[in-house]
């Protein structure tokens, strides 16, 4: 299927994101699982086949006639009658070596039909009418999996969800993008979550640790008992888990250290997620000096009272601002900090996370940004969000 050619047609584009299941073979739209009562009154699913003429520039043309074709037997009404108000021809015949059709339907509106939009729903809404009738979970709208078999973009399967949204020219301004993701505890783990769901071209994951049983208390979905048993590295985990999705994840199972740094210099984007202050450090004045956006997350939590609190926090550095990074982020390791000890806080991880992200976003200009704020702080016990660091 030409996603390209869907996306610059908003009549196809209307078809799939209502949740047609659409195909593009030859020059030809296919529409399948039309649900229709046959003559013995059995609910079967057959296939629409509208011709397309392309304008240029992957354009086409509105239907240049009235007629459609179908695979399938003949549509019929609830006393088993075929319904004649729509036949045309019954003639079978093979359009190409993957088309095979079995009849004709002509159907004209005054003027003709504007669109395949309205061509296509024209013909099913006559067809399902009595399936739909006598079973009220019939449905031509099934919202399908649509796969990327022309591997036209870096996800295994077509993001129906930014083209719903028509957002798709917003997300696609980190269409190519490589990210880097050093820490997968519980903060990185989430992080990965968010970006594999963007069209970025590669996502580096950075970690020499083993994926074990606390890690699952505070991750992204849900390991199983045999997974844990295993004891994967964390790397190869998310590697297998996220790229049933996206198709760029590229995994380094080893921790960034000083003679590996060089690796992020191709990087567009980078977060650091590491929960050791030595490292943070060491990988953000890196950073800094490379002139690599990034950004730096961090959990602060002590229990006062039989009860957590503390703040969550997100400090970024810029080509336009790395000024205040000295005081921020220290290379000393803090004294109070129940983090290190309770870690079945996946709340705060997923939080953490989805600040970081929402700042490369805002960085990245899919977010719109007033205030440029490179150091963010969630507090817990007031749950308030203050930001300071503005860049001007």
């Amino acid at each position: 299927m030409s996603q390209q050619l869907i996306n610059r047609n908003p009549d196809l584009k209307r078809l799939r994101d209502e949740g047609y299941e659409m195909e593009i073979i030859g020059g030809h739209l296919l529409v399948h699982h039309i649900p229709y009562l046959n003559s013995k009154k059995e609910i079967k699913y057959g296939t629409l086949v509208s011709p397309l003429t392309l304008i240029g520039n992957g354009k086409i043309e509105k239907p240049n006639n009235h007629v459609i074709e179908f695979a399938g037997e003949n549509p019929c009404n609830l006393d088993g009658t075929v319904i004649s108000e729509i036949q045309h021809s019954n003639n079978p015949k093979k359009l190409n070596d993957r088309i095979h059709i079995d009849r004709s339907f002509s159907n004209k509106p005054p003027g003709g039909y504007p669109n395949q939009y309205e061509k296509v729903k024209r013909y099913a809404d006559i067809i399902s009418a009595s399936a739909k009738f006598l079973d009220s979970r019939v449905t031509e709208k099934t919202f399908k999996v649509i796969a990327d078999s022309a591997c036209e973009t870096v996800f295994q399967y077509i993001d129906t969800n930014s083209s719903r949204a028509q957002i798709e020219n917003i997300n696609d301004k980190v269409k190519g993008h490589k990210i880097a993701i050093v820490g997968l505890g519980g903060t990185g783990a989430y992080i990965l979550d968010l970006v594999a769901k963007t069209p970025v071209g590669e996502i580096h994951i950075y970690d020499g640790d083993s994926f074990d049983q606390h890690n699952a208390f505070r991750s992204p979905g849900a390991a199983s008992v045999d997974i844990l048993n295993q004891s994967p590295s964390k790397v190869s985990y998310y590697n297998e888990t996220y790229s049933k999705m996206h198709k760029g994840i590229v995994e380094h199972a080893y921790y960034v250290k000083k003679g590996n740094l060089s690796e992020l210099d191709e990087m567009s984007y980078v977060f650091v997620c590491v929960d050791n202050n030595a490292a943070r450090k060491m990988i953000t004045d890196y950073l800094a000096e490379k002139g690599i956006p990034f950004s730096d997350v961090g959990l602060g939590i002590i229990e006062v009272d039989g009860k957590l609190t503390g703040a969550v926090r997100v400090t970024s550095g810029s080509t336009e601002k790395t000024d205040h990074l000295n005081s921020r982020i220290f290379p000393e390791e803090a004294g109070d900090n129940e983090y290190a000890t309770n870690i079945q806080i996946a709340d705060l991880n997923v939080l953490n996370g989805a600040m970081a992200v929402i700042r490369w976003k805002k960085c990245s200009g899919i977010y719109a940004d007033l205030e440029n704020e490179h150091h963010s702080t969630y507090s817990i016990e007031v749950s308030k969000i203050l930001n300071d660091d503005h860049a001007t």
